[in-house]
């Protein structure tokens, strides 16, 4: 029996069914998230007229969509994840390090500098006699510093030029001194200031760690604190105060006494010098304490110091007081390395030695008082100085030529208070011609006080002028009067006018 070809028509029913599964798919693809709220499907299959780009999966994985749960508590949306910051820029390359070369010269004169330093990071290159130098490899805007003794400083940056002329002009320091206490008085401290404004007078020296060991502004020297070093003096205002001196144009010279030190002494009495009667630190005739220069203990702090007053702007650095003891009863100090003429004078040289290393990429002059009569003494004169040893670690050599305390005299000169000027030249001189280094300068102190030892005089402008010409024709770059009260005798000194055209001749 055949079968028919023609499809058999289909009922009402299928046709029903199959019109209800046409609306569903139609509805299903017009409306998904209806169907399946919170599948990736219901989000492939959507579709916005407005839009021409499909969802994509980071926006697929953060969307939250409402919850159809009305009664339920809400729950909170999940928080966006954190984005990726853009990677930042890479730095605009600086270059390679180079090195510098160059000459340093006297603007004045043109002649080369013979001696200068240059500091370049920790490193010090000395010009050679025709002034040329030649650094290490120095980065891009790492800062070079440019100084002789007796001249200001310049400040190179490193990427700027390879070869370079520094002309540095001369500046010969004409100073009064400060005590710790003088710099904290307004009517003292105002009173030296205005002979600077009004005289040939163009420098302080200021005690940063005075004859006690104590500091007159906040120190953030944790040894110092440790110790009691922030004494009754504490000036507020003196960062303030130092900038308005510098813009003034007064060269400000830190003096720092270093191993006189009766606080850190006290504080410390591991590190001083011991009596061997007591067993407690030794003591000189004003009843002071010292630290034991053998010690680089010592050393570290004085430095730390040091630095603390170089970072704050000051021009220079002077220790004092950088010797062994001279007065007490010295047979009773014990020290922590025999005390002889083999051991004081590389304790105190090697103190100097590394003060110029640490202090050197600061930018700071280095200058040390030493005792008028080593300029004659062929020894250590028994406190660990000699000019030829710490004259290489110095810019500045500074002997205390103060005619009262010449109480042997000089060859030549059996009274030296009548003959201050022949006393200040001579031991200039001689300490001009012992240093060791090309560089160093020496600037002495000079008395402008009431004589001590001999008949008692004043030193009035006569005296004081006298020693003033003896440190010029002695070879002296500058000088500095030291005056305890801080009262100088402002009738010896030129006018700021006189001074300056003889300056400039």
């Amino acid at each position: 029996m055949g079968h028919s070809a023609s499809p058999r028509s289909l009922s009402w029913t299928s046709l029903v069914v199959l019109t209800l599964l046409a609306a569903l798919l139609e509805a299903t693809i017009l409306f998904p998230s209806t169907f399946f709220p919170t599948t990736r499907f219901a989000a492939a299959l959507s579709w916005d007229a407005s839009q021409h780009d499909y969802p994509t999966p980071e926006t697929l994985a953060t969307e939250a969509p409402a919850t159809p749960e009305a009664t339920s508590p809400a729950t909170p949306a999940p928080k966006p994840a954190a984005q990726t910051p853009a990677p930042a820029a890479p730095p605009a390359p600086r270059g390679d390090a180079r090195a510098i070369a160059g000459r340093v010269l006297d603007a004045a004169t043109g002649s080369p500098l013979r001696g200068a330093s240059i500091w370049a990071g920790s490193t010090e290159i000395v010009t050679n006699a025709e002034g040329r130098f030649t650094t290490g490899p120095v980065e891009p805007g790492a800062t070079v510093w440019v100084k002789a003794p007796g001249y200001t400083r310049k400040k190179l940056t490193g990427g700027e030029a390879a070869d370079v002329t520094v002309k540095l002009a001369p500046h010969p320091v004409r100073a009064a001194y400060l005590t710790y206490y003088g710099v904290a008085d307004r009517t003292i401290r105002q009173r030296v200031l205005d002979l600077v404004e009004r005289t040939e007078l163009n420098a302080v020296v200021i005690d940063i760690k005075g004859d006690r060991g104590l500091i007159p502004y906040r120190t953030s020297v944790q040894a110092a604190l440790d110790a009691g070093a922030q004494g009754p003096v504490i000036i507020k205002d003196f960062d303030d105060q130092l900038a308005v001196w510098k813009a003034q144009g007064i060269y400000t010279i830190a003096r720092i006494v270093a191993f006189k030190d009766n606080v850190r002494a006290n504080a410390r009495p591991d590190l001083a010098i011991i009596d061997t009667r007591t067993g407690k630190p030794w003591i000189d005739r004003e009843n002071l304490a010292w630290v034991d220069p053998f010690r680089e203990e010592n050393w570290d702090y004085i430095i730390s110091v040091a630095k603390e007053a170089a970072l704050k702007g000051f021009d220079e650095v002077q220790f004092d007081y950088v010797r062994f003891p001279t007065d007490g009863k010295l047979a009773a100090a014990r020290y922590s390395q025999p005390n002889n003429a083999a051991t004081r004078l590389p304790a105190i040289a090697g103190f100097l030695a590394k003060a110029r290393r640490e202090l050197g990429p600061t930018g700071v002059f280095l200058g040390a008082d030493i005792f008028g009569y080593t300029a004659f003494n062929a020894n250590d004169t028994d406190i660990g100085q000699r000019i030829e040893e710490l004259s290489v670690s110095l810019d500045y050599i500074c002997p205390m030529v103060y005619p009262s305390g010449y109480h042997l005299g000089i060859p030549g000169v059996r009274n030296p208070v009548l003959n201050p000027y022949e006393i200040v030249k001579e031991s200039v001189r001689l300490t001009r011609q012992r240093s060791q280094n090309p560089g160093a300068q020496v600037r002495p102190w000079l008395q402008d006080f009431k004589d001590y030892a001999f008949d008692k005089r004043i030193f009035g402008p006569g005296e004081v002028r006298a020693q003033i010409r003896g440190s010029d024709d002695g070879g002296g770059s500058g000088w500095m009067l030291w005056n305890p009260k801080n009262d100088y005798t402002g009738a010896a000194l030129r006018s700021k006018t006189s001074a300056i055209s003889k300056s400039s001749q």
